[in-house]
């Protein structure tokens, strides 16, 4: 990758947009894991790229959109784990919207380029600073006594209203920061990290680097080189998937009938290795692609043949360690790990059928960004359907049923499952809903805010207390 750095430095209009996302970023960043105060920081953040872009290109509206998204799960989803995931895909989406890429390598380079431009954006950042601090004009001189009278007025009239009013003093208590010195400390820190990524972004604007997005060079491999080891391995899926399908379609009674199999053994070791199986056939798959010979129609057809017949049997694979991952999961509950290995086990049977499609006409120039996009969504949908809601109603269901149950693991998911949780008996719901009443202690700023915890606190607030088991 490639970068030529700009010569000139950092133009005013730059400075502006990199202030106003680092004041964003100390006013309104939370305490907390999720909560509202970062949604308002990437929307300031997007406005801030926006000023410095000008003109928008169709997939950095994309990439941009599905990155405020998934920043908006944490004002929706209480789940730490899940907002990490969230805001990790989030800056991966963000920086392809002003990089940009179209190869697999390009994209991934691509995904990172803000991280690497807000280390190299601070000499460009400081040129700039000097740049203005020379160049002090009567206009600047005047804003800037704009700005302090406005101070001044706000410093009088602010206390006369809230002495005027209790409610609106509340409102302000709500709003505006304490003042102390741990305040001071965490707004510079917090102004200088969004500072620094909002330089990043501007930096990738102004200079873009040069991603590796060439056409595949041509291959000297012959068919045999690369058909050979393949066909192998399409024998060798064929045999295992024909063996597959009595369990696959078998279920549950498979594993009761047949005395040598526990439900451990069938389905808990068994999915991990299936899941290996996956992953490292999607590398084999990328290595023919990007290695194998298609001059001629024979090369063509043999690449279209084994490269269908392989991906086809994966997808029977990935059938296989789904059904396996499900059948454990009926017979010994839900958990976070468990339907999260299952998702990204979807996405990888949804990325072999993109393969199929792009090997109809072995045009695959899509297929980066497709795999890309597809997972960022696959993340945002699976946060949508709020996955501890989901686990505790499998958990409530499955103890309706067999009157067995985890108390100890629901009392570790959060605000996301305290309206399915309350649905149980008192016996066990104090204690199921520990874990959202530890969550409620961590802050209750509005940065913090958060519609799961706003929804389950009545609830825990109405079960505070009872407990009277060890979770």
């Amino acid at each position: 990758m490639r970068w030529e750095k700009p010569a000139e430095p950092a133009p005013p209009r730059t400075l502006l947009a990199i202030g106003i996302a680092g004041a964003a970023g100390a006013i309104a960043l939370p305490d907390t894991p999720s909560g509202i105060g970062y949604l308002v920081v990437a929307l300031v953040c997007a406005g801030s790229a926006w000023m410095v872009m000008g003109r928008l290109r169709l997939w950095t509206v994309v990439w941009g959109v599905l990155a405020l998204a998934l920043v908006a799960m944490t004002a929706f989803r209480d789940a730490d784990w899940l907002s990490y995931m969230c805001m990790l895909g989030a800056l991966a989406a963000a920086s392809l919207a002003v990089a940009g890429g179209r190869s697999l390598w390009g994209m991934l380079l691509g995904s990172v380029s803000v991280a690497l431009g807000s280390v190299l954006a601070l000499p460009w950042v400081i040129r700039g600073l000097s740049a203005l601090s020379g160049r002090t004009t009567k206009k600047t001189v005047r804003l800037v006594k704009s700005i302090l009278v406005s101070l001044v007025l706000l410093a009088v009239f602010v206390p006369l209203l809230a002495g005027a009013d209790a409610a609106f003093a509340r409102l302000l208590e709500n709003i505006v920061p304490t003042m102390d010195e741990d305040s001071a400390i965490r707004w510079i820190v917090l102004f200088t990290v969004v500072a620094v990524g909002t330089a990043g972004v501007s930096l990738v604007i102004t200079a873009p680097p040069e991603l590796p997005d060439d056409e595949r060079p041509p291959s000297r491999l012959s068919v045999m080189e690369w058909a050979l080891p393949v066909g192998i391995l399409v024998l060798l899926f064929a045999a295992f998937a024909a063996v597959q399908f009595t369990a696959l379609f078998g279920g549950v009674e498979y594993v009761l009938n047949t005395a040598e199999v526990e439900f451990a053994e069938y389905a808990r070791s068994g999915f991990w290795q299936l899941l290996a199986v996956t992953l490292l056939t999607l590398v084999v798959v990328a290595a023919v692609v990007r290695w194998a010979p298609r001059r001629t129609s024979v090369d063509r057809a043999w690449l279209r043949g084994l490269l269908g017949a392989l991906s086809l049997l994966v997808l029977v694979i990935v059938a296989s360690a789904l059904s396996r991952m499900w059948t454990y999961q009926e017979a010994y509950g839900f958990t976070v790990l468990r339907l999260s290995v299952e998702a990204f086990e979807l996405w990888l049977g949804l990325v072999y059928v993109m393969v199929i499609v792009a090997g109809v006409r072995l045009e695959a120039r899509w297929l980066p960004r497709a795999i890309v996009g597809s997972a960022l969504s696959g993340l945002l949908v699976f946060a949508v359907l709020n996955p501890e809601r989901l686990i505790a109603e499998h958990n409530v269901a499955r103890y309706q049923e067999t009157q067995k149950i985890d108390v100890d693991y629901l009392s570790r998911l959060g605000a996301d499952a305290a309206p399915v949780l309350a649905a149980l008996p008192p016996e066990h719901r104090a204690c199921a809903l520990v874990g959202a009443g530890f969550q409620m202690q961590d802050d209750d700023s509005w940065q913090s805010w958060n519609v799961s915890r706003a929804t389950a606190l009545p609830i825990v607030l109405a079960n505070r207390g009872h407990c009277r088991q060890n979770p």
